[in-house]
């Protein structure tokens, strides 16, 4: 179990815009990730160094979006004028976290520009939105060579500019998030540091993430 990827709402700029505002911030350009056929969604990506990535999120105007929990999440959150829609852990057998919640994860895939075809399971996208502190899990079936930290070859060996994640602000309880990774925070987080604010006042979820960038600490 590891911390795997943030994912941010297009705002009402949309995914074009949102990802230009975003890569002048960070000083690393976003990558066209391609289209969620499932979820009715597509994404631009920037590849962080430690084996993380950045996706900012669209919903399309197409049937799935309006059945699938994905495209569900990020309409609403797009149409509260777009932002952190949430952190998501990765773990290499995903069966656990199905016989904890009791229910089946769910396929998705993303067709990328070139055609490949990037396929992974996820559960806990519902339970995001109900209570947006919660990461969702992920379990990757491509081969690793196609992880979003590396798309467009960069990322870590890339040749382009390098981007930390540092730490996430999150308004959230973490014993109630300890007890969503099933005692497993700090093995997960032991490479991003989390800032916890009282929920009092704030919607629980992401307040703000901290990278290192070419041009120093940028928050978000």
């Amino acid at each position: 179990m590891r911390f795997d990827h943030l994912s941010y709402a297009a705002g009402p700029d949309g995914l074009a815009a949102t990802a230009e505002r975003l890569s002048a911030q960070l000083g690393a350009p976003f990558v066209d990730g391609g289209f969620h056929p499932r979820f009715g969604t597509r994404n631009r990506v920037l590849p962080l160094t430690g084996g993380h990535y950045l996706e900012v999120v669209e919903v399309l105007d197409h049937p799935a979006a309006d059945k699938m929990a994905f495209g569900q999440a990020v309409r609403e959150r797009s149409l509260k004028g777009g932002g952190w829609l949430g952190w998501v852990v990765a773990v290499d057998d995903i069966a656990p976290i199905e016989r904890r919640l009791e229910r089946p994860a769910r396929a998705g895939n993303r067709q990328l520009p070139d055609g490949t075809r990037l396929e992974w399971l996820q559960i806990g996208v519902n339970d995001l939105r109900s209570d947006p502190q919660l990461p969702f899990f992920i379990q990757w079936l491509s081969e690793p060579a196609l992880h979003p930290s590396r798309a467009g070859g960069a990322g870590e060996n890339g040749t382009g500019p390098k981007v930390q994640l540092l730490g996430l602000e999150v308004a959230g309880d973490p014993d109630r998030i300890d007890d969503w990774l099933g005692g497993r925070t700090d093995p997960v987080l032991s490479d991003v540091r989390i800032d916890w604010i009282d929920t009092d006042g704030t919607e629980p979820g992401i307040v703000a993430a901290h990278f290192d960038t070419p041009d120093g600490t940028v928050r978000i």
